[in-house]
């Protein structure tokens, strides 16, 4: 064999390698930022507001440029995260009080996981069924549990009580009797503690949903800074508004407590075997008297949280798996929330459950390939029901009243400025009947 029909086999070989390295059931660790934009870290542009750790996260694996949350708003965002459907097909599609749960017999990664052999633990926000309402983390797939049922109580970093499994524990206010423990950091003592009683023979998931940087919009009614944290942080001498250092300095703390966990999986030799997840459930939001325009949050994106413009959708996500994945990527490759379940099951050796819209991303994870899908849906059901599609780098909006066709293309217009649907009829008119054969109609969230 001469050399370079040797170089050519060894280059064939290394796909098949990177796969049976992801045969070998990879720990996961997800971790889930609450509103935090597109903009916010410094590995994608952010100047002001220090995250070294998640720069480092970046660096060792892959950063992505086009990777989208599952909604505009939190909990049909985490609905398809756990559940591997878009919102057209989600059992939860809004945001609603009471909450709306999971159905009995519905599969999630937690479930289809621990069916595989995996430990499983959630720490901080649910959001997918309160008290009461059956659909509970230890329900739903989850050995372990600490945190927040509900949505509207997780607006309170300094609560009067969380959720341990199905129990409720109450918080003891710390020594000026002000103030309840903070919560994010209860939630990485709980991480790292489970971390250290991991061994290398038994698989674990570890879901872990920070609260930050969402505001406490009650406490944003009646004062200027609706934000919580402990401190200013490092930004204490800053010349800004309270409530953007108080923003500033959770997205740090939160950073420095990655960090933390992050470096227990190397200490326990555990980060050789450990797919890393790091994502936002939405973009970046204007609460608490937040202005999230104040550090250009949502990057060179147009919208926010509750827009189906791809700055309320379009999330940071970071991918690390030392010694798999090859570091310091940055990827194109456009995914969602939707295929993280099908991406865990692939990893764990499980088959992906019938009727679910998501794909698996291994192939991006291992080898760097685009997944070819047909298109990308979304809905979202407060203020007038709203649709979105993406299809290659089409994008195609809809919203009431009236229903006008918004058309954007991705491509040469990131910043969705230029309507095309005039224009490009022929496009838009490609794309309007996926408004109606994409999703099923669903009781809990009618259309309009």
């Amino acid at each position: 064999m001469n050399r370079r029909s040797f170089l050519s086999s060894v280059a064939a070989a290394a796909p098949a390698f990177l796969r049976a390295r992801a045969r070998q059931r990879p720990n996961i660790l997800l971790i889930l930022a609450d509103d935090l934009g597109y903009g916010d870290l410094g590995c994608y542009g952010q100047s002001r507001i220090q995250t070294p750790n998640l720069d480092r996260l970046a660096a060792g694996g892959i950063r992505f440029t086009q990777a989208y949350a599952g909604a505009t708003v939190c909990a049909p965002s985490r609905c398809c995260l756990m559940t591997g459907k878009h919102t057209g097909h989600a059992t939860v599609r809004g945001n609603k009080k009471p909450e709306v749960g999971l159905r009995a017999d519905e599969p999630t990664v937690a479930s289809i996981l621990k069916g595989q052999g995996y430990r499983t633990a959630l720490f901080g926000k649910w959001g997918l069924g309160g008290p009461g309402t059956g659909s509970v983390p230890n329900t739903r797939g989850f050995d372990q549990f600490y945190g927040y049922l509900d949505q509207q109580h997780a607006h309170n970093s300094y609560p009067e009580h969380l959720w341990d499994n199905q129990n409720e524990v109450m918080l003891t206010a710390n020594w000026f009797g002000r103030k309840k423990q903070f919560s994010n950091d209860l939630f990485t003592a709980r991480a790292l503690g489970f971390l250290e009683k991991q061994n290398a023979a038994e698989p674990f998931f570890l879901y872990l949903p920070y609260t930050i940087p969402h505001a406490n919009n009650e406490l944003g009614n009646f004062q200027a800074n609706g934000m919580e944290n402990p401190d200013f942080g490092p930004y204490g001498s800053q010349p800004w508004p309270e409530v953007e250092k108080t923003f500033a300095a959770s997205i740090t703390r939160m950073d420095s407590d990655i960090g933390r966990v992050l470096s227990l999986l190397d200490k326990r030799g555990l980060a050789g075997n450990t797919l890393v997840l790091f994502s936002s459930d939405n973009g970046p939001h204007n609460e608490g008297n937040h202005d999230a325009k104040f550090f250009e949050s949502s990057g060179a994106l147009r919208g926010a949280k509750r827009s189906l413009t791809d700055g309320g959708i379009r999330v940071p996500a970071l991918a690390r798996w030392s010694g798999s994945i090859r570091p310091g990527q940055v990827s194109q490759a456009p995914w969602a929330f939707w295929d993280i379940l099908p991406t865990a099951c692939e990893l764990a050796g499980a088959a992906s459950p019938k009727g679910i819209d998501g794909l698996s991303i291994v192939p991006t994870l291992m080898e760097g390939n685009t997944v070819a899908r047909g298109y990308f849906y979304w809905e979202f059901h407060e203020g007038g029901f709203a649709q979105a599609i993406r299809k290659d780098n089409w994008k195609l909006i809809r919203q009431r009243p009236r229903f006008e066709l918004e058309l954007y293309d991705l491509a040469s217009d990131p910043m969705e400025r230029r309507n095309l649907a005039s224009e490009r009829s022929d496009v838009a008119g490609s794309l309007l009947p996926l408004f109606r054969t994409a999703r099923t109609d669903n009781p809990n969230f009618p259309v309009g």
